[in-house]
């Protein structure tokens, strides 16, 4: 399983990689505020790093459910003095979580080399930014948008449909001239999804290998674990990320995307140790 990204060729089949979670933002759903300041923000990228985070996704916009779009100016100013910052200070690859064209593009001309967008590459002029500049990419499924997303949400087959997204977005890459290569996949776990729908496609989350691209999975601090353990406190979400990590990779997931780098870095290693022994 290979990922292409920008300049370097990543060979996922053996080992995961962990992209840590830097949120840029006054209203992002676990940790708004704390890293509004790009000082602040770029120390805490450099803490993720040390503590052994293969990828930091600085994102500048919140998505969580019920959150607003912020202005292509505004969302700019956020993100922008991180990445070239970070870029210049440690060696881990630096992905911007946006669904704005220009946003991507200028990222990744400050050091940025992958482009997580929510909304799966729909914008008109992602698909041309991901092929002119080489970016590694993850198309994410999302039923909506964020500020209506968890209003009922409903589907036929929630696995079947988030599949059907993924062979038209990656035959809608192909036809835009995109190597298959830089594309990853992340089923959008929370994004436009019940409570059940994310079990389901957590449970078969091997259904989506058909797909032959690496699998992308965020489901760090959710809200669908508190509903789950009963447990409201987002500090009380971070066992069971950990438990799904090992899980997920288990399952073939090749990024996961969380905000306590080291103990699902320690997860995610243990698992990978007993898969290669039982190899």
């Amino acid at each position: 399983m290979f990922w292409r990204v920008r300049n370097h060729t990543l060979d996922l089949g053996s080992h995961a990689l962990l992209m840590g979670v830097l949120n840029v933002t006054p209203d992002s759903f676990s940790d708004g505020g704390l890293y509004s300041d790009p000082s602040v923000a770029v120390e805490r990228g450099l803490a993720l790093v040390r503590a052994g985070a293969d990828i930091l996704d600085v994102g500048g916009e919140s998505s969580r459910p019920g959150a607003t779009p912020i202005s292509l100016e505004e969302e700019l100013r956020r993100v922008l003095p991180v990445i070239q910052k970070l870029s210049s200070r440690c060696n881990a690859m630096i992905s911007v979580d946006t669904c704005k064209p220009d946003v991507a593009r200028e990222a990744v001309r400050c050091g940025a080399s992958i482009i997580n967008d929510i909304s799966g590459l729909r914008a008109p002029g992602m698909l041309e930014v991901v092929r002119e500049t080489g970016a590694g990419a993850v198309a994410m499924h999302m039923q909506g948008v964020p500020a209506t997303m968890q209003q009922a949400p409903v589907y036929a087959d929630v696995l079947e449909d988030v599949s059907d997204f993924f062979c038209a977005t990656l035959e809608r890459c192909a036809a835009s001239g995109i190597d298959p290569q830089q594309i990853a996949l992340d089923p959008g776990i929370g994004f436009g999804k019940s409570v059940q729908h994310n079990l389901r496609i957590l449970k078969e989350l091997n259904f989506f290998q058909q797909h032959g691209r690496p699998l992308v999975l965020g489901v760090s601090r959710k809200s669908f674990l508190s509903a789950l353990t009963g447990l409201p406190a987002v500090e009380d979400r971070e066992w069971p990320t950990i438990a799904l990590t090992s899980y997920a990779r288990h399952r073939g997931v090749a990024v996961v995307r969380v905000h306590d780098v080291r103990p699902n870095g320690e997860a995610l290693r243990m698992t990978e140790a007993i898969l290669e022994a039982c190899a």
